[in-house]
């Protein structure tokens, strides 16, 4: 009998973590035929686009080494077995101590070396990491399943057969697994827009795209620049810009300093918020252990499921999700700060439970409980630093947003803060509740896919506090100015000009970029296997209460891809964040039930039931 064929397309974390869950479950699903897993990516598997090694030196990773990780842990809510493995920093000790055999590129040797579990790797480490991982899941394959690698793109499905680029004959396939991460997408009207009135004056204009692959070699030195964007997608720009373009940055006794190379434009950023996004916090949670979920886990989305009627985020859903970072947030504070509380935990938790959020209530006790203002929580303040702040000169909000960014790095390095920790522990928690919600079709997905991605990204998905000291740095070498919130964008015959509710008056520049990863859209799909299924209706943009999301539409339960009519395909799968199951990331934090460990099981299984 011959063995059964899956294609898996994109062969990134994402596609690797499926065929190790293919391989953990095989003993108990894979017939005797065995099966053949072509892993379909022109980058490298393992690592993928995003996290190959070919990238610059300077771009790192948004976590630390310790809180990454491709491993299943007994965290893990699944069907199929756990094969553990070690996070990036416990791979590092084992290579270091020669435990682990893996050739370590030369040029990594030192920062390996030099590696904490608080260190934020270089996205070239974490590309060795994937490539070992990689590694080990085939040399630890199940018997009866074998790999075939095909370094180049899918480009049409028809049927059971998968045409690759540059290959006459197609794979004849049973199953079709889609991990192509996220989407990149042609420009929208409002980019299109802007690109043809740069075409047509003599400007440049850079949409949404991922920074690694843009090409900003035209961004000419001394000219100014306006960037719309103050989150991941801004930082990895600001140091392409600058440090990539051989400038320093050099420590001194009054801390970072940058020395230009002269080849840098002068940068003016602004957002929504007109803030960058907060620093990841360097320290530990000092107190008791948190018990998460607390006020917004799977009874609470039951129960929300069971009013059987149209839910409204900010009404419905807010209110259990913010009591639950406030309790992450108290219960570190409580525990690990108990001299700057004025009650003990036990009668804090009886009250807060009983009181509903933001009420009268609730403010009273938290003002009798914590006599300082700044250990209070405000998370409207906290989403909206700027609001209602008018400065009367550029200047003047400049240095205001300069005592922002150093009052929060400030924070964040100081464990007697931690309380901000447990309310980002909080924050993870509740995250990973949404899905069963905007897959019910009961809430409107864009507050989900907007504002609280938006606020748990600001929050939570922050960069490492070194790129915010570089920031500062650059602002004071007068190679970055700040535009401020709410900023707008007009456009002129001499260029496009920016301004902000922070501040009067506007500038002008003659470039214009989007510092952002674009938003996730099926039907603007740049990727031409995507376009092609969409157009013989076997994939479909997901729609929750007749909106469109932008999303793959897909069964949350299991991955399987949805058709234009709605319906199962059941030979084909997509699994990635831009579809409906909406997993943050390919990999995840140890022990904390990572979403992601949890779509790629239940595929895994279902796949190998499909094929016996």
């Amino acid at each position: 009998m011959a063995p059964s064929q899956l294609a898996i397309v994109g062969a990134g974390p994402r596609g690797v973590g499926v065929l190790e869950r293919l391989s953990a479950n095989a003993a108990e699903l894979l017939g005797p035929a065995g099966l053949v897993v072509h892993l379909i990516d022109p980058f490298p598997p393992g690592a993928g686009r995003i996290w190959r090694y070919e990238q610059s030196p300077l771009l790192r990773m948004n976590s630390m080494a310790e809180d990454v990780t491709m491993f299943t842990d007994d965290t893990v809510t699944m069907d199929g077995p756990v094969r553990t493995g070690p996070s990036l920093w416990q791979w590092a000790q084992e290579v270091r101590a020669g435990r682990i055999r893996y050739d370590v590129p030369e040029d990594l040797r030192d920062e390996l070396a030099a590696l904490r579990g608080t260190s934020f790797p270089t996205r070239r480490l974490a590309s060795a990491y994937l490539d070992w991982v990689y590694r080990h899941v085939l040399a630890g394959l199940a018997p009866g399943i074998e790999v075939v690698e095909h370094r180049t793109r899918a480009t049409r499905i028809d049927d059971t057969r998968v045409w690759l680029d540059g290959v006459d004959e197609p794979l004849d396939v049973d199953v079709v697994v889609l991990a192509v991460g996220h989407l990149d997408a042609e420009p929208g009207s409002g980019e299109r827009e802007l690109a043809e009135f740069a075409d047509a004056h003599g400007l440049a204009y850079y949409p949404a795209g991922y920074t690694a692959d843009v090409d900003y070699q035209h961004v000419t030195p001394g000219e100014p620049v306006l960037v719309r964007g103050f989150g991941l997608a801004f930082v990895d720009l600001m140091l392409l810009l600058t440090e990539g373009r051989g400038g320093r940055f050099e420590e001194r006794s009054g801390g970072l300093v940058y020395r230009p190379s002269g080849a840098e434009p002068v940068l003016h950023i602004g957002s929504r918020r007109g803030v960058p996004y907060h620093a990841k916090p360097g320290y530990r949670l000092q107190g008791s252990a948190l018990r998460l979920p607390r006020f917004f886990g799977p009874e609470r989305v039951a129960e929300l499921l069971a009013r059987d009627r149209h839910l409204d985020f900010r009404a419905d859903v807010w209110p259990h999700v913010a009591k639950e970072l406030a309790w992450g947030y108290y219960s570190e504070l409580f525990t690990g700060h108990p001299s700057r509380v004025l009650m003990s935990f036990e009668d804090f938790s009886r009250c807060f439970a009983d009181f509903a959020w933001d009420s009268a209530e609730m403010r009273a006790l938290v003002r009798r409980a914590v006599p300082a203002e700044e250990d209070r929580l405000d998370l409207e303040r906290l989403d909206r630093p700027l609001a209602g702040l008018r400065f009367e000169t550029a200047e003047e909000f400049g240095k205001h947003l300069r005592s922002y960014v150093e009052a929060d790095l400030a924070r964040r390095a100081d464990p007697a803060y931690s309380a901000d920790l447990g309310a980002f522990m909080a924050l993870l928690s509740a995250y990973q509740q949404m899905p069963a919600l905007t897959a019910s079709g009961a809430l409107n997905v864009s507050d989900v896919d907007g504002w609280w991605h938006g606020f748990f990204s600001y929050y939570a998905s922050g960069p490492p506090p070194r790129r915010l000291h570089e920031l500062l740095a650059l602002h004071q070498a007068g190679v970055v100015s700040f535009l401020g919130a709410d900023v707008s964008i007009s456009l002129s015959p001499e260029g496009f000009v920016a301004s902000s509710g922070s501040f009067p008056g506007s500038v002008t520049a003659r470039t214009l970029i989007e510092a952002r990863l674009p938003a996730p859209s099926v039907s603007r799909a740049s990727d031409g296997l995507l376009a092609q299924l969409r157009g013989a209706g076997e994939l479909a943009e997901e729609h929750v209460r007749d909106l469109p999301s932008g999303r793959i539409s897909t069964r949350v339960s299991d991955g399987r891809l949805l058709d234009a009519a709605g319906r199962p395909q059941p030979r084909r799968f997509a699994l990635g964040p831009h579809t409906s199951a909406r997993s943050a990331a390919a990999f995840t934090r140890p022990r904390t039930n990572g979403p992601s460990f949890r779509q790629n099981d239940a595929a895994a299984r279902e796949i190998l039931r499909l094929v016996g």
